[in-house]
């Protein structure tokens, strides 16, 4: 992934921590809520996603998207 100057990445590190504390892994993601391994490659490598994949994931882990995503500025 290439990041201009002044551009700011998005991680999704918090994802990650609050799939742990509701216990649900990558592997239920896929099997039970029918989310691609596509999808879970892009999370892994700080890809960009969609903003139903957002929403879809604020649903199955009752959350909003700050327990799912932050932004870095790379200032």
């Amino acid at each position: 992934m290439v990041i201009l100057q002044n551009e700011s990445m998005i991680s999704y590190k918090p994802l990650w921590e609050t799939m742990k504390k509701r216990n649900i892994t990558k592997y239920s993601l896929v099997k039970d809520y029918g989310l691609s391994n596509g999808t879970i490659d892009r999370l892994r490598n700080n890809d960009h996603i969609s903003t139903y994949t957002i929403e879809k994931l604020c649903i199955i882990l009752d959350c909003t998207p700050n327990d799912i995503l932050i932004i870095i500025n790379d200032k």
